[in-house]
């Protein structure tokens, strides 16, 4: 095996793959990356079993053909830092990877490339194209509501669903739910996958704002990604996730426009006094009283208070309200309108927060009950 590779292209590839690598493993080839070269061209390849990623370098002056497992982590640490010139690799008679630039050479201890568990062959039974751009803002507004807790894993993942001419993808961790919808036209064929958020948040660092196109592949349960040159599989969660379209509340009898900037602004102003060093597990709701033309905003804990006035337009009751504030601040963190609605039950019902403009996105958030 023998290829001659530029940093900077090479680097595009490992960069991809090896954030899938797994790293202090009792099977030490799952911590490897898969370097198989052909004619032209070399496929970068790692895998933990549950998410694996494959990466394919074009035009590269291949001298030898062959294949080879190493150290994922070591190999990245040196390319990176080596300079930006042409590397040459090779195996030599000691079966040690070599890789020399300029001045530098290093060697690397393999692992038998044929105990490497490449990428499953998917067969594909549903399938969706859209662009990157679309898919990344879609992950970006809700990847952030995915639950933590593993003891309903079902709500680790993020439902990607097809019906009526829309791909939805839907996160909720049991405070909150986070909705983003985007129409993709006539004729599209129904289906639903839950993908793990963790392995969302990796598929969403290889995405472009741009509208070169992604694939996304469903069989019974794995998931491809294909972009170009990069193939992603990941496993699917099993099981029945919620039915989010009934827990959305309809009604409303309170609801407030309002900036939107101005509001994440005062409530993180507000959310100073949510937690103290002096009390590092104790958290303080944030309290909101809406009334007409405005809602304040405080925050009382044992080591001060906060208030602040937002202006608004108000239609409907007065109101007081209490949140966690992370859960505010986490939604209006992503919403890029200036303006949006809030939308309001009673005081033990859900907040519903929408853009005024783009009525796809609808992020739901529980408040906690407030001490009389």
């Amino acid at each position: 095996m023998k290829f001659i590779c530029e940093k900077d292209k090479l680097l595009i590839g490992l960069n991809s793959v090896s954030r899938t690598s797994v790293g202090r493993t009792t099977t030490p080839i799952l911590e490897g990356i898969f370097i198989n070269v052909k004619k032209n061209t070399v496929v970068l390849t790692t895998n933990d079993l549950d998410i694996g990623m494959e990466y394919t370098l074009d035009d590269v002056e291949t001298i030898e053909e062959g294949k080879v497992v190493v150290d994922c982590k070591m190999f990245g640490d040196i390319i990176r830092k080596l300079p930006n010139e042409r590397i040459t690799f090779y195996i030599n008679d000691k079966s040690l990877l070599v890789i020399e630039c300029e001045g530098s050479v290093y060697k690397l201890s393999t692992m038998n490339a044929d105990e490497f568990p490449v990428l499953p062959k998917i067969d594909v039974e549903k399938s969706i194209s859209l662009s990157q751009g679309a898919l990344k803002e879609m992950i970006k507004k809700t990847i952030f509501a995915v639950s933590v807790e593993e003891n309903r894993p079902i709500f680790t993942g993020c439902l990607l669903e097809v019906k009526n001419d829309e791909l939805n993808v839907v996160a909720v961790d049991g405070y909150r739910l986070a909705l983003r919808k985007v129409p993709m036209g006539p004729g599209i064929e129904k289906f639903n996958a839950i993908v793990p958020g963790k392995y969302l948040n990796e598929i969403v660092k290889n995405l472009q704002d741009i509208d070169e196109v992604i694939n996304i592949g469903i069989s019974k349960n794995q998931a491809l990604f294909e972009i170009k040159n990069c193939k992603i599989v990941s496993r699917l969660l099993e099981g029945e996730f919620l039915n989010y379209n009934s827990v959305i509340p309809v009604e409303k009898d309170t609801r407030i426009k309002v900036n939107k900037n101005a509001l994440q602004n005062a409530i993180e102003r507000a959310a100073i006094f949510s937690s103290s060093s002096a009390e590092k597990e104790k958290k303080y709701p944030i309290k909101m009283f809406v009334s007409l033309g405005s809602v304040i905003i405080s925050c009382t804990s044992q080591v001060g208070d906060a208030k602040e006035e937002v202006l608004v337009e108000t239609t409907g009751k007065e109101l007081e309200i209490g949140f966690n504030h992370k859960y505010l601040i986490d939604a209006l963190k992503v919403i890029e309108d200036d303006e949006i609605y809030l939308d309001f039950g009673s005081s033990i019902s859900p907040c519903i927060i929408r853009p005024i403009v783009d009525d796809k996105y609808t992020y739901m958030v529980l408040p906690v009950r407030l001490k009389e």
